[in-house]
């Protein structure tokens, strides 16, 4: 049964750090493109970044966090992080990770409609 799970979500302060974490399960992060997605309650969800299956070794982000957001895969425990730096009240949102339909396409994308695994979203929040 295919499986993803973020933890790793919570309150911090504007500039401050939140490693979020979408750990499969039922299935091989070899094989799939991962991406991170987050949605604000009256918005379309947004794609935020991807990384590639271990076949290549892309990463894309959204403009909106390039240079404060990383992506990474730790292939041992299925994992994948999103390390966030430099948070603003702007990135407030929940953060899905999702799985890409097709395994080892091309390069990953930030299109919701190539995406059909989703977890169950964790909840970040920048505020003082």
């Amino acid at each position: 049964q295919v499986q993803l799970v973020e933890s790793g979500g919570g309150l911090v302060q504007p500039g401050g750090s939140l490693r979020l974490s979408c750990t499969a399960s039922g299935f091989s992060l070899t094989f799939w493109h991962i991406s991170w997605f987050r949605q604000v309650p009256g918005k379309d969800r947004e794609g935020v970044s991807c990384l590639d299956s271990s076949g290549g070794s892309g990463t894309h982000y959204a403009d909106s966090v390039k240079g404060r957001f990383t992506i990474s895969r730790d292939s041992v425990q299925n994992t994948v992080y999103l390390q966030m730096n430099s948070l603003n009240p702007g990135d407030t949102a929940v953060y899905y990770c999702a799985r890409d339909e097709i395994p080892l396409r091309g390069s990953c994308s930030l299109a919701i409609k190539d995406y059909d695994y989703w977890g169950q979203g964790t909840q970040v929040t920048v505020s003082s």
